[in-house]
């Protein structure tokens, strides 16, 4: 079973930590004590429980002083967040993790973080090394969207995660089709997505991302790579998870823009707005413009065949469209894509 960190338990030490950042300087624990209505004894407790997720925070006759916050992606740290983030030390994989709440009914975007994996997993059951000083996470959604346009929840994640680095460092991201982030042509981030649906409803998608972010890849060899190899410096981790998420929360759930929630609203339009969602073009427009797959040749290695030819384009659903040699033109739906030249 999932352990589950109390929210409310969170939301105290966010309480702290806020306090703590707002004052510049000591906050007695009686002023904490009258501020937060909780004992003394109850705000000790939690000063101590913050050291060991790995703040520094001085304790002197004056009271408390927040020294420093590790870039550990507690829920905490994340003020509009917190009630949905589950943060784990470690974790197998939490793609599993969130399959486990997906299947006990947690609300959509509950996110399941590990600072590191001891399995964590990639498609095709590969293995993902997830040391510390990157970032994993899955995102449990419940869009309202045919089963059929799923697959572009990979192309939107793709996407957000390529802007988001373009955005943060000025660093020109490209995607390898289906789901792989690339900078310089080695992988820096890959994406998973599982589903749970039926004929014509989705019960639950879980989009696990994972990106090397403080880590060395040496492993990897020339193929991938991370952002701290990139820029030559550690990076904030809470900065990048921050805003990856808030990007791909509101690709899928655009009603959240005020410009959205404004609009008159009913069943049947609020439906209509989240299957255009994953169905406008503009998805496919902009992955398309990041992608290091199209127009180069590639070799397709999908469940029944092997196709071999040049990558012309991803048709309405995601799936890629390759030119044969003879002219003839296949589309792979799933596979793993490998870049000839």
């Amino acid at each position: 079973m999932v352990n589950i960190p109390k929210s409310e338990v969170n939301e105290m030490k966010r309480k702290i930590l806020k306090a703590l950042r707002g004052s510049g300087g000591y906050v007695s624990g009686e002023t904490l004590s009258k501020e937060l209505g909780i004992s003394r004894v109850s705000i000790w407790k939690h000063i101590h429980s913050l050291k060991e997720d790995g703040y520094i925070i001085e304790a002197s006759p004056k009271g408390y002083k927040l020294i420093s916050s590790p870039d550990l992606l507690l829920p905490y740290e994340f003020p509009s967040l917190e009630g949905k983030i589950h943060h784990l030390r470690e974790a197998t994989s939490t793609m599993d993790v969130a399959r486990e709440l997906a299947k006990r009914g947690v609300e959509t975007g509950t996110i399941v973080v590990a600072e590191s994996q001891s399995r964590g997993r990639g498609r095709l059951r590969r293995e993902w090394l997830s040391p510390e000083g990157g970032i994993y996470f899955t995102i449990i959604l419940r869009p309202e969207i045919s089963p059929i346009y799923a697959p572009r929840i990979n192309l939107m994640a793709s996407v957000a995660v390529a802007k988001t680095i373009k955005r943060l460092f000025g660093l020109r991201a490209e995607l390898k089709w289906p789901n792989d982030v690339l900078i310089q042509g080695k992988k820096v981030c890959g994406i998973l997505a599982e589903m749970d649906a039926e004929m014509d409803a989705i019960n639950f998608v879980n989009l696990g991302i994972g990106i090397n972010v403080n880590s060395s890849v040496p492993q990897f060899g020339e193929t991938a790579t991370s952002l701290k190899d990139v820029l030559g410096r550690e990076i904030s981790r809470k900065e990048l998870f921050r805003s990856v998420v808030t990007e791909i929360l509101r690709g899928v759930y655009p009603e959240r823009d005020s410009s959205v929630a404004l609009l008159p609203q009913n069943d049947i339009r609020r439906r209509a707005q989240k299957q255009a969602l994953l169905a406008k073009a503009d998805l496919l427009e902009e992955w398309k413009s990041l992608s290091a797959t199209l127009n180069r040749e590639v070799r397709i290695a999908t469940p029944g065949e092997v196709i071999v030819g040049q990558a012309i384009d991803i048709d309405t659903t995601g799936a890629l469209i390759v030119k044969g040699k003879d002219g003839s033109l296949r589309t792979a739906i799933a596979g793993d894509c490998i870049h000839l030249r």
